[in-house]
């Protein structure tokens, strides 16, 4: 037997104290230094102010002649919110809940709302009644409390009356209090927690009752505080609302009012909302069992199984699915539970621009004839033109290694024998687009060159010719150039933002695809594109539009008339219209002789011209029907009508030829006519050229270094620099070891890595890089996963700079509650804090606030 222990730890590298200072009732104010007192007045009054790193924070309040507050204003950073009966206001604007700003967030926090600074540890707390503010709690750092200029300075009366925001129209009135029944009766059942305070708060009670004794607000927001300041230890946590005559708060549809309940509700769109640092506090929740479906209106809570799911701004009930080409997906438990990517890798050449068979993008570094892929035959392609050899395909080629055929008028497919293919967009510029097969039956491991190796391992995508894989995208592009490369390509600009900002516009023609691909690399491609491309600036735009568009169409989502809205309309040859989805299955006079190849090769659609519906495409690029189409045979073409071929009669009609079977066979021989069954030939060609010049003599290399050397003395380059035989360098969690002139490689263990940087850069566990740019705490990692037993939680929010674009910082909030048993987790964050220069950022935050 092994017995397993459980050790749960709570682990906080960094810990923060905070101190409160509350006002409730008619004018109970508790300072951050838990003195408290009461103030009866209908003035302006500050309840705190400081000065932060030249950040000024100001609170004040205003109370009405019912004795609650009327208005409370918040100022940070030069931001102002207004909390009043009528809702809140930041910059004079209405908002609602939760509300996000660069410097500060606003959210409903159990029946409370809070407001948090993102640029201080400050957050401010208030719960509203219909007739005006009840409650307010400001929640400082108490190693900044010292800043505050109203507290430990003054006596009471300094303190109150330089708090007062001069008002001719208001008053401050001298505290007056009668002997209360109630106040008596309530405090008679607090000596256990109070102690000897309890005095001092039935003087309270008694200030804060005068004159409102008809008011429950008034009444039983301080009794409310004082039995949360006992908290459920005390007996009068169990009676005080019978006690007081205070009725517990109504909830909304199905919650359910708590004492001590959750700060944030669990919910379909999040299981565990928090973990460990959800404070309880007065709220209300769904019954146990259940959560809130915050995917509709109202507040219902169901259980688990129950909660529908989100999609590009709908919802789907449980066990509805969506699909693209490439995944299924359904809806279970509030999550998508989806099948794997069954669409098969591919790698993008569009211009400089490179993605490889497992997602990684790049740019080449320079003008240059690049090694794409080591396993295909070559064909010719160049604009409008593809050759295999000498031989011009005009629409069709096969041979016993590939079928060649042109797609529409702007694309051309190159089907292997082996299942790769390869498309090849042929105006206004050239793009490659290579797809191996899904469940291939070939080995790949030898696959390389620019496109990568397809091994869902974007960490060695970089591998150079010579084995090693490079940190940098410039040496390993070069490694598989063929000549001399010209001048680098000049660096990407950001002039031509504004032309290709339709990329990332949310209501133009490629938000629906939004969703399904994030369109931010293809705006950066655009604007590469845009910015070198000299005269041809329109053209550049449509390609760059053009590529978003296509991975947009290979998903199966059709983004619409992209290019009617983007002013990139094409114009077609001849009677040929222009189709999003050209078919060449089945569409050309050439099909109608005999079975077409093109249908066998999964012919997917493409956009270019091609022919409706009804016709067919001639030799001569003319839409046709089928009864003006010509025939092929093996012996070439013939137009429709009667002819005779071989001696035999025979008639072309609707493109397919007829011919006599009488050919006069003996001896059990049978009629066979070429022109009607046409035998496939390939054209071989083999060009083996030596250009003159200067070469290291038989079974010797020229190094690095200009010398001609032996195999086994050949040298290495890694990074730049030159490497001997025999010598080691550790790349890529692999210890390389140069021999003849090649990398020879040994992988060693190489944990994931995830990181986030700057404003909203990420980089997942899988090294696949992305942006988001929010303004919320966002989940790092978690292995929570709708499941409460989870072990660790790491959340980061941005903090901004002065600047609202820049990112300073980040806040860090790490959870730690491990199961040690019989296996050991390896787990390490590393935090890099850098601190700017005051005179660059004046409005610096502190460091991350709690791990």
């Amino acid at each position: 037997e092994y017995i397993h222990m459980y050790v749960y730890m709570y682990l906080y590298t960094i810990v923060h104290i905070y101190d409160t200072c509350k006002m409730f009732g008619s004018g109970i104010i508790q300072t951050f230094n838990a003195s408290s007192f009461h103030v009866r007045t209908n003035c302006p009054f500050t309840l705190t102010h400081f000065t932060h790193d030249q950040v000024d924070y100001d609170i004040t309040t205003l109370r009405g002649d019912d004795g609650l507050l009327s208005q409370m204003e918040i100022i940070v950073n030069k931001i102002r919110t207004v909390v009043q009966i009528g809702g809140i206001l930041v910059e004079k604007k209405s908002v609602s809940l939760p509300y996000d700003h660069t410097y500060q967030h606003i959210f409903q926090y159990g029946t409370y709302t809070r407001l948090r600074s993102l640029l201080f540890p400050l957050s401010v707390t208030w719960h509203t009644l219909p007739a005006g503010i009840d409650t307010v709690m400001v929640r400082l750092l108490q190693k900044h409390i010292h800043t505050d200029k109203n507290i430990f300075t003054k006596n009471l009366e300094q303190l109150i009356t330089s708090s007062m925001i001069p008002d001719d129209f208001c008053q401050i009135r001298d505290n007056v209090f009668a002997v209360n029944h109630l106040c008596n009766k309530f405090f008679s059942h607090t000596m256990d927690c109070l102690q000897d305070r309890n005095p001092h708060f039935l003087r309270l009670c008694e200030e804060n009752m005068y004159s409102y004794e008809s008011s429950n607000y008034v009444r039983c927001s301080f009794f409310s505080e004082v039995v949360q300041q006992c908290r459920h230890n005390s007996y009068i946590w169990i009676i005080w609302r019978t006690l007081t005559g205070c009725a517990a708060p109504t909830c909304p549809g199905d919650l359910v009012y708590e004492e001590q309940g959750a700060a944030f509700v669990p919910s379909c769109s999040n299981f565990n909302p928090s973990h460990s640092r959800q404070n309880l506090i007065r709220s209300c929740v769904c019954p146990e069992g259940s959560v809130l479906n915050d995917q509709t209106d109202g507040f219902h809570c169901v259980n688990i199984s129950k909660c529908p799911c989100k999609f590009a701004g709908r919802s789907y009930v449980s066990g509805d699915k969506r699909s693209t080409n490439c995944q299924t997906c359904v809806c279970q438990a509030g999550g998508w539970h989806c099948s794997e990517n069954s669409c098969p890798p591919r790698c993008l050449l569009e211009g400089q621009f490179v993605t490889t068979f497992d997602g990684k993008q790049y740019a080449v570094p320079g003008k240059c004839a690049y090694v794409a892929s080591q396993v295909i035959v070559t064909y010719t392609f160049s604009i409008n033109s593809v050759k295999v050899g000498d031989e011009e395909i005009s629409e069709l080629h096969e041979s016993d290694h590939a079928l060649v055929f042109w797609q529409s008028s702007m694309f051309v497919q190159v089907q292997t024998s082996f299942g790769m293919k390869i498309q090849v967009q042929m105006s206004p510029e050239i793009q490659l687009y290579i797809t191996l097969p899904r469940n291939n039956p070939y080995n790949f491991i030898h696959l390389s060159g620019l496109c990568g190796n397809s091994n869902n391992d974007t960490t060695d995508d970089f591998t150079t010719s010579t084995g090693i894989v490079e940190n940098s995208p410039q040496p390993f592009a070069l490694s598989w150039s063929v000549g001399t490369c010209a001048a680098n390509i000049p660096p990407i600009c950001s002039n031509f933002h504004v032309m290709c900002s339709v990329l990332r516009d949310q209501t133009g023609i490629f938000a629906k695809c939004h969703d399904h691909i994030p369109a931010d690399q293809f705006y950066t491609t655009c604007v590469g594109r845009t910015c070198n491309c000299g005269s041809h600036l329109q053209q550049c735009l449509c390609v760059a539009l053009g590529s978003y568009a296509k991975a947009c169409a290979i998903l199966g989502v059709a983004v619409g008339d992209w290019r009617k809205a983007t002013n990139c309309t094409l114009t077609c040859a001849n009677n040929q219209q222009f189709f999003y989805d050209t078919r060449t299955c089945n569409h050309t006079c050439r099909s109608l002789s005999g079975p077409d190849p093109r249908c066998w090769s999964g012919d997917a659609p493409v956009e270019g011209c091609g022919c409706p519906e009804g016709t067919h495409l001639n030799q001569g690029g003319v839409c046709t029907p089928k009864s003006e189409c010509e025939c092929h045979y093996s012996g070439g073409a013939i137009q429709p009508g009667p002819v005779v071929i071989d001696g035999l009669q025979c008639l072309c009609e609707n493109g397919e030829l007829h011919c006599s079977k009488d050919c006069g066979c003996r001896n059990g021989k049978v009629c066979y006519h070429c022109s009607e069954r046409p035998v496939n030939t390939a054209q071989k060609t083999c060009d083996i050229r030596c250009p003159l010049g200067c070469y290291c003599p038989h079974d010797q290399y020229e190094d690095h270094r200009g010398n001609c050397v032996s195999m086994d003395n050949c040298t290495c380059v890694y990074s730049g620099k030159v490497f001997a035989p025999g010598q080691h360098v550790k790349t890529n969690c692999k210890t390389c070891t140069c021999g003849q002139g090649r990398w020879h490689c040994t992988d060693e263990p190489c944990p994931g890595q995830c990181q986030v940087y700057g404003n909203g850069h990420y980089q997942t566990f899988d090294s696949k890089w992305y942006r988001f740019n929010g303004h919320c705490q966002y989940t790092l990692v978690e292995d929570h996963c709708g499941n409460e037993n989870g072990s660790f939680s790491v959340s980061v929010e941005s903090v901004p700079c002065c600047d609202e674009e820049m990112t300073c910082s980040r806040s860090i909030v790490l959870d730690i509650y491990v199961i040690f048993h019989s296996f050991f987790f390896p787990f390490q964050i590393q935090i890099l804090y850098h601190q700017l220069h005051q005179s660059q950022q004046p409005n610096l935050p502190p460091p991350p606030q709690r791990l």
